[in-house]
């Protein structure tokens, strides 16, 4: 039997185009799956701060936020907002930047890795990404991020324990310099088997080709 494909992902869950990669990617698999030979594949969110100086209590909404660090206008914000927005609703995602709170992602970070070694990894990088993106969620506080972990249904008492602990930090730093290696500089960024690198958040078909290749590389070298 042939072994699932691996695909890592690095993203950031404050990173608007990683939401839409990660829907791409999930769409995409699903085209292949009435496939004959249908490929199996294995996914793994690895982290990747977009914004590692940011404080957890952000003071300013997302425009100002891109005003003070890109050198944009609020206007230009407001622009670019309106076209992510739409190609987010492409992918069926609904984004409200004005109820965004924009924060560091560090805990969030965390959260996902405690949510991988409990089996809710992806569940977990969606609740978070869906809480950000379209219910103006807090991401950044330990209260916030318990009450997220719970609804995916994680033990909030397990996860407040790591998150104040800072248990699986360390976990986090492995995967930023994992991407450092990989020469990562910007998300998503997706690494399929460990050779070939796919950047940002490509259309689904995209994601269903590269699947089927890979899948049928597989099985080539199984049968010889």
């Amino acid at each position: 039997m042939t072994d699932a494909i691996k695909i890592d992902v690095w993203s950031d869950i404050a990173c608007p185009w990683c939401y839409i990669g990660k829907r791409n990617l999930e769409v995409g698999l699903a085209q292949t799956a009435g496939d004959d030979d249908a490929p199996k594949v294995e996914v793994t969110y690895h982290s990747y701060e977009l914004s590692p100086d940011t404080p957890v209590d952000f003071d300013g909404d997302i425009s100002d936020f891109l005003a003070e660090h890109k050198g944009i206008s609020r206007e230009q914000a407001a622009q670019m907002h309106e076209h992510v927005t739409g190609v987010a609703a492409n992918a069926g995602l609904e984004y409200h930047f004005e109820k965004m709170q924009h924060t560091n992602t560090v805990k969030a970070h965390e959260l996902i890795h405690f949510a991988k070694a409990n089996g809710k990894q992806i569940e977990m990088a969606e609740r978070l990404m869906a809480a950000y993106f379209t219910e103006g969620r807090h991401v950044g506080r330990v209260d916030d991020l318990v009450a997220l972990a719970a609804e995916v249904g994680l033990d909030a008492d397990a996860a407040r324990e790591v998150l104040e602990s800072g248990r699986y930090l360390a976990d986090v730093r492995a995967d930023q310099k994992q991407a450092q290696a990989y020469g990562i500089q910007g998300v998503p960024f997706f690494v399929i088997d460990g050779k070939y690198g796919v950047s940002g958040a490509q259309p689904p078909a995209a994601f269903a080709q590269i699947a089927r290749q890979v899948w049928g590389e597989r099985t080539v070298a199984s049968a010889s």
